[in-house]
Formats: structure tokens, C-alpha cells, sequence
């Protein structure tokens, strides 16, 4: 590969910013960023421009924000960059006319350790499936998604109690750091390309997006699933149940084991310190919460002005 190549980089969120950040840093050649287009966003509404755009005009990168991916003028533009690499980080799916056109193709992180966890919400669902540690991957995209040769993995441990939110900020530092050391290896030549190969469908955990039904918590379920949703969504979306006929949605929680016999989703306070819900095989201790209409609180502050 070229030792000074040209990199296009794509992505949209704050998660991408420290990746293209860390290439700007470390002396590639950013000829060209393709983002999200900007958005409505607040209560006016008012356009918004994604974190890698916010980042990119910082240092004076152009800019590409097509909303069709094989518009031909998208894609005469993106020719003209002349791009000898592409990096791709938490982007929309790509068409092969896009992810084909670089002569040193293009790379993907991805926030997990391939195979396992393919999809658009890796952190999110690594936590809710009770995983002790996760990872991430660098590899070359090919037509079906997450599916192409591996380049570098990195292993990352899961805290007990570390939230999603948590876990995305350590991973994408880290993340940044294997895009760079991969760069450099396909510069170099010393990275091997190396195949997921055929994986058995029994073993394989894939990371779907996150919908509504997957935030209801559903009390009758062991305290153990119910705290890895809660801290595997938060802070974002979130998980949530209902309280006086408004939605309550939990950020942090505590479980505890006991076999109380009473019925799942039952609510208990001290109306001081604690406050706690009846799950299959214990409670579920709410430390950070926000009921609908309210701003997000600690629970002590909460049941100040709570009455049952």
C-alpha cells in the first residue's frame, strides 16, 4: 500500500469522532469525510450537523453528505478524492460501488469480537446478555454485513455494573487506537487477512437494532436479566416500566436476591432512601431514574416529592 495513503473516512456519531480524530492526529492523510446529512433536532428543530461533520470542518476536511448512497453524484465526488483507503465507523450499510472503489478497499470497527455480535447495537446487547467482557474488531468489508476478513481484535472486560453508556466511551478510545495500529500494519504489510469462516448458527449471539418491546421490563424475569437490561440500555434508549400510569424510566439499579413470594412488578419505598420493584427471584433496587414529565434524578431525590 501506498506509505502515505489517502483516507476517506466515514461516519456520523461521537462514537466515529475519536477514530478520525486519532488518524488526524497521528499524520494520515484525511482527504475526505462522508457523513449523515444534517438532521432536525430540539425543540425548534433547528438543523444539526453530525459530531464527525462538527470535527471535520474543525480541521478544514471536506465534507460529503449524500442521503442516497449511489446518487452518481455522490459517487463522482467521492472518485475524485481518489481515495487509496476507506475507514468506516459507525456508518449505514455501504453499496459495493462505494466500499469496492478504494484500491485498499475498506475498513470496518466494529464494537465487538466477530463473529459474535454482528449488528447494529453490539454494546447494548453484549451487556444485556450478561457477557463478562467484549472486544473490538477491525476487518474488510465485503457484501454481507460484519461478515468480512478479520484484521485486528482487541479484548475489552465488562464491569459487573458498567452501563452501556459506560462501555462506549472506553470502547471507542480503544477502537481509535485499532484503527490506527491497522493502518499501519496494511501499510507496512504485515497484517494477514483472516476469514470468519462457517459459524454454527447455535453458537452465534447477533446484536439486532434496539426496539421499544426490548426497553419494557417484564418483572416475572430472574433480577440478573433485568439489571443487564436496565444498565445494557442506559443511558440510552433506556429500559422502562410504568408507576401511576407514566412511564419511569431506570438507568441504575441494584439487585438482590430473595425469595420474597409476593408478585412481580409490586412497587415498595421507604418513601426516604429506597425504592424497589418484585422481580421473579428477589428486588430490583431503582438508584437513577426519570418519570415521564420529570427530569432524570437520583431516587433519593425523587421520593422527596414522591407520594404513592
Amino acid at each position: 500500500m501506498n506509505p502515505s495513503p489517502k483516507i476517506v473516512f466515514l461516519g456520523t456519531p461521537e462514537f466515529a469522532v475519536a477514530s478520525m480524530q486519532a488518524l488526524v492526529e497521528n499524520k494520515f492523510q484525511v482527504v475526505g469525510v462522508v457523513t449523515a446529512p444534517d438532521k432536525p433536532a430540539g425543540r425548534g428543530l433547528k438543523l444539526t450537523e453530525s459530531a464527525v461533520k462538527q470535527y471535520a470542518i474543525q480541521k478544514n476536511i471536506p465534507v460529503l453528505q449524500p442521503v442516497r448512497l449511489k446518487d452518481p453524484e455522490f459517487l463522482d465526488q467521492l472518485k475524485l478524492l481518489q481515495p487509496d483507503l476507506q475507514v468506516v465507523v459507525a456508518f449505514r450499510m455501504l453499496p459495493d460501488m462505494v466500499w469496492a472503489m478504494p484500491p485498499g478497499g475498506t475498513i470496518n470497527l466494529h464494537g465487538s469480537l466477530l463473529p459474535q455480535y454482528r449488528g447494529a447495537a453490539p454494546i447494548n446487547r453484549a451487556i444485556m446478555n450478561g457477557e463478562t467482557k467484549t472486544g473490538v474488531t477491525t476487518f474488510k468489508l465485503q457484501q454481507e454485513i460484519d461478515t468480512g476478513n478479520i484484521l485486528l481484535m482487541e479484548e475489552i472486560p465488562i464491569g459487573k455494573n458498567e452501563n452501556a453508556g459506560e462501555l462506549h466511551d472506553r470502547m471507542k478510545e480503544i477502537g481509535a487506537g485499532l484503527v490506527v495500529k491497522t493502518i499501519r500494519g496494511l501499510i507496512e504489510g504485515t497484517l494477514i487477512e483472516k476469514p470468519q469462516g462457517v459459524v454454527d448458527p447455535a453458537s452465534l449471539k447477533l446484536a439486532p437494532k434496539i426496539f421499544t418491546a426490548d426497553c419494557i421490563i417484564n418483572w416475572p424475569d430472574e433480577i440478573s436479566k433485568i439489571h443487564n437490561q436496565i444498565r445494557g440500555l442506559s443511558p440510552f434508549p433506556c429500559a422502562f416500566t410504568f408507576l401511576n400510569g407514566k412511564s419511569l424510566k431506570i438507568f441504575r439499579s441494584r439487585a438482590e436476591e430473595n425469595l420474597h413470594g409476593g408478585p412481580p412488578g409490586v412497587m415498595e419505598t421507604d418513601g426516604k432512601s429506597w425504592l424497589r420493584f418484585l422481580a421473579a427471584d428477589g428486588y430490583i433496587y431503582v438508584e437513577e431514574l426519570q418519570l415521564e414529565g420529570k427530569k432524570r434524578m437520583p431516587v433519593v431525590e425523587f421520593l422527596r416529592g414522591f407520594r404513592p
